[in-house]
């Protein structure tokens, strides 16, 4: 009871905000959608931290690679010294999964209201483009929910395209796997909850688009430039060996005198 009386709150934010999108003149497909668009543009403070947050993962990512393998042993360590680095560089590693988190709630609170809605339909027509009959059925009770299933893992593989670029490959592959794991659950869903997650993927590559061309990759970290000052390598590795002057595994051969032919030729002509 506790648990259905958290969620009930939910319920009725998201009914009353269909409810207004429909009296608007929106069908009650068109207010999901439109819910969607809302959703996302209020978590566009959100994504921009999520977007810086993804450069300066890729900027600083072979520091990052060099504290793995320099730590690959001792797995505590490894984690005080990936925390003590993001601190130092200002790097948020949650900031990527904040847009993601921030939409859970609208997605459970959708899901109750669409079950609603199976029940007690509202008035008004519950199909979509005279695709989907109706949006508060089950996924897989149409055959036009197949294929907005389909379209749902194409728009999830093209979302994580854009957004794993940071990740390492065995969690990029995992990510590129979970749509067609997910795709028995999300079957059971309502027709409209499956709409409303097409929706906002279809949004994150659209954003991922404009991000590549209009935000410039942030450059990673300059090395220092060599100067008249700055001492050879041979030298550098033999004051860190000591300065015992021992001398290198391969020493260089010794300049051969120049022979100057012409020269001789023309002090014998004098002669």
């Amino acid at each position: 009871m506790t648990y259905l009386a958290l969620l009930q709150p939910l319920e009725h934010l998201f009914r009353h905000i269909l409810n207004g999108l429909h009296q608007v003149g929106l069908p009650w497909a068109w207010s999901i959608v439109a819910l969607t668009v809302i959703v996302r543009m209020l978590l566009v403070p959100l994504t921009v931290r999520q977007i810086h947050s993804m450069q300066n993962m890729q900027r600083f990512a072979p520091q990052m690679k060099e504290i793995q393998k320099k730590y690959k042993g001792d797995r505590q360590k490894l984690n005080e010294e990936l925390m003590k680095f993001y601190k130092e560089n200002n790097i948020n590693p949650a900031a990527s999964c904040l847009p993601l988190l921030a939409q859970f709630p609208v997605f459970i609170g959708l899901y109750y209201t669409l079950r609603t809605f199976a029940k007690h339909p509202p008035g008004g027509n519950l199909s979509w483009l005279h695709f989907v009959p109706s949006i508060a059925a089950h996924a897989t009770t149409y055959w036009s929910g197949y294929v907005l299933l389909a379209v749902y893992v194409a728009s999830q593989l093209a979302s994580t395209y854009f957004m794993a670029g940071t990740m390492q490959r065995s969690q990029r592959v995992m990510m590129y796997f979970l749509p067609f794991v997910f795709i028995a659950v999300i079957a059971r869903f309502p027709i409209g909850l499956v709409l409303y997650w097409m929706t906002t993927n279809l949004w994150t590559v659209g954003q991922g688009l404009i991000t590549r061309r209009l935000i410039p990759k942030t450059p990673p970290p300059a090395m220092p430039k060599r100067s008249s000052r700055t001492p050879p390598k041979e030298e550098v590795a033999a004051a860190e060996s000591g300065g015992d002057g021992a001398a290198p595994a391969t020493p260089s051969r010794p300049a051969q005198p120049r022979r100057v032919r012409r020269k001789k030729k023309k002090r014998q002509a004098r002669r």
